[in-house]
């Protein structure tokens, strides 16, 4: 347990700004100047520790709120609950393997246009970086970098609705 936490903390500084930094942002960040709803991330892993550890680095990119399910036999019902915008998804689970959750959610008509980012590590990071699909569905490779995962979620994530006045959108600023 000690080797766990001491990683925490070295991911922590390797991907976290301790103090705010008007210099730095997250991809698809607003700064100071704006503020971005937050976007539900379901992600479904049977180890627990790494579903933790990737909703807490997530949640303080702060454009994130993330609920974590560990048992895949649950993750369609925790989905219908939950109603994410995007779910993770780990391949190797005991139970039922990420292939048959991701097959349970493309049939349901109320998540079946829920992306999903399948997370492995049956593939290599080149062959992630590569842009290859497994069915259909991009993935990211383990172990997970938080920079290249928060890509592949803002890649992966619906367009928000613009709210709208007449025919012209309103923006963040009002304007």
């Amino acid at each position: 347990m000690r080797l766990a936490e001491g990683m925490k903390k070295v991911i922590e500084a390797d991907f976290l700004p301790r103090e705010t930094n008007g210099g730095f942002s997250w991809p698809g960040s607003i700064g100071a100047w704006g503020t971005k709803e937050k976007r539900r991330i379901l992600i479904v892993d049977n180890d627990r520790d790494t579903t933790h550890l990737v909703k807490i680095l997530l949640e303080r990119a702060g454009s994130y709120f993330v609920l974590e399910e560990n048992v895949a036999t649950k993750a369609h019902q925790t989905a219908l609950s939950f109603k994410p915008d995007l779910i993770l998804l780990d391949i190797m689970m005991p139970q039922a393997d990420g292939y048959e959750v991701a097959a349970q959610i493309a049939a349901d008509p109320e998540l079946q246009r829920t992306p999903i980012v399948f997370l492995t590590a049956l593939v290599t990071r080149s062959e992630a970086e590569a842009g290859l699909r497994i069915q259909g569905h991009p993935f990211v490779a383990k172990p997970i970098n938080i920079p290249d995962l928060i890509k592949a979620i803002e890649e992966n994530l619906p367009a928000q609705a613009v709210a709208q006045v007449g025919n012209r959108p309103i923006l963040n600023n009002g304007e």
